[in-house]
Order: C-alpha cells, then structure tokens, then sequence
C-alpha cells in the first residue's frame, strides 16, 4: 500500500470514529437543537469516511475501546471537553494534507464542512458544567494553594502521617463548608438565582481536590512523612496538569501559560510553608 493510502486511512478511522461518538453522543444530550445538530454531523462524518475509503479501498470499522473511552469521558467530564477534543484531533489529521486539495477535490470540501462544524459546535455548546468553570476554579486553586501550605508546613513539624492526615482533613471539612457558603453569600448579594448550585460547584471541587491531597498520608507509614509529602506535591503538579488540559480544550484557552502559573504558585506557596514549619518547630521545640 502506498504511503498516501495509508495516511488517508488514518483520517477515514477518525472520520468513522466520529461519526459513532457523535451519534452516541447525540442520544444523551437534552437538548432537541443540540441533539439535530449532532446526528446532522455524524452524517458528514460518515459521508467523509466513505470520501476517504475510496482512495484507501479498505472499509473500516469504529473503533469499540476508543469509543467506550470517549463516550466514558464524555458522560464524566461532559461532551463540550470530549467533542472539542474530536475536532481538534480531525483538524490536526486533515490540515495534513492541505497541499494534497488541487488533486483531491473532496478534500477542499471537507475541510469546509469541518470549519462549519466547528462553527455550528460552538453556537450549540452551553453546557451546565462550564457554565460553572469559574466556581470549579475557585474551589480547586483555593484548596490546592491553602491545603498544600498546610500540609507542607505540618509535615515536618509533625513528622507523622497519621497526625498529617488528621490536621489536614479537619481543615480541609473546615474550608471546604467555609469556601461553599462564602461562595454561596457573596452569589446572593450579588443577586444570583443560581447560588446554590455555583456554591456546591466550588464546595465540590474543593473537597475532591482535598481528599486527593491528604490520601497519600493516610496509605503510607507513619515514619514515610517525607515521602508522603513528596507524593502530595507530584498529586498536586498532575491535578494541575489534568485540570488545566480540560481548560485548556473545553474553552479553547492556553494550556501553558495557566498551567505554569498555577504550578508555580502552590508549589511556592509549600516552599514557603514549609519553611515556615521548620522554624516555627524550632522556635517553639516542638517534638513529636
């Protein structure tokens, strides 16, 4: 098989998968409109594919792990994430083959009607949980810069998992009601119908971003402080990470620079709390 052949290939699998995951995703979505749209541009995907197989002469089918993948997403970290993440990935494959347009007279037209999916795709896209981003922002960078300084401060002054874990649990329950009912105050004074909502957003993503911070000291040995607290910062650059990629695609943002200064933040935040921890041990000749 030529190399051309296998190159489109590779776009009829995607176009294929498309077509699937859009379909899928169509059937749980609540929205009529929204709903039309999606089947309208699986049936563009489908019809793609069928452009592309004639060039390979292979009829391929979806592919059922990668859809389970994508459909799992798409129920957990909501379809706006998983379908943008789709368009990029088909944009990526066919802007490829741009230079290949004056001999593939198809491929100028798909490329068009991809333009106009991704025109119709955020027309459409309003989906609850972005709504709420900045609430889930709130929450998740105020529990990882407070938690991570507390639990880089106590982590040496106590030396002890166990005590670690328990200081940071009591405080985290504590912020985590705090930062939801401070959120939900301020929402009302500013005449928010949906307060209550924007407030358990916040309450959630903290507790969630807390529970992740503190399990490394509940599994390890109490002695294995210091590496308990080394594990928390890894957790702590991967929700980062994770976090800021979601970002990242589901509002078509920059992913580095949003990355680079959360990152920078919190870890600087546990330098100096940590600091802080050891002289203050010292100060008070605290030993435990």
């Amino acid at each position: 098989m030529r190399k051309k052949e296998v190159s489109f290939k590779k776009l009829q699998q995607q176009e294929i998968d498309g077509a699937v995951l859009y379909h899928k995703i169509a059937q749980f979505t609540k929205d009529d409109a929204e709903r039309r749209i999606l089947l309208a541009i699986s049936g563009d995907e489908y019809r793609h594919a069928a452009v592309f197989e004639k060039y390979t002469g292979h009829k391929l089918k979806p592919r059922g792990f990668r859809i389970f993948c994508y459909t799992l997403a798409a129920h957990l970290l909501g379809y706006t994430f998983v379908i943008k993440l789709l368009e990029q990935g088909e944009d990526l494959g066919i802007k490829e083959y741009e230079n290949e347009i004056d001999k593939i007279p198809e491929l100028k037209e798909i490329l068009a009607e991809e333009e106009i999916h991704e025109e119709k795709l955020l027309d459409m896209l309003n989906e609850e949980r972005l709504r709420y981003v900045g609430d889930i922002v709130l929450g998740m960078n105020d529990a990882l810069v407070e938690l991570t300084g507390t639990l880089a401060g106590l982590t040496f002054a106590l030396a002890n998992t166990r005590l670690v874990a328990l200081s940071g649990i009591i405080t985290g329950a504590s912020a985590t009601l705090s930062m939801a009912a401070s959120n939900y105050l301020a929402g009302r004074a500013e005449g928010n119908k949906d307060a209550v909502k924007s407030s358990l957003y916040t309450g959630i993503a903290y507790l969630v971003t807390v529970v992740l911070m503190v399990l490394p000291y509940l599994l390890l040995p109490n002695h294995l402080y210091a590496a308990a607290f080394g594990i928390m910062l890894a957790v702590v650059v991967f929700i980062i990470l994770l976090f800021n990629f979601y970002i990242s695609v589901a509002q078509s943002t920059p992913f580095l620079r949003r990355f680079g200064e959360m990152a920078v933040i919190s870890i600087g935040v546990a330098a100096i709390s940590f600091v802080i921890g050891l002289v203050a041990k010292s100060l008070l000749g605290v030993d435990i």
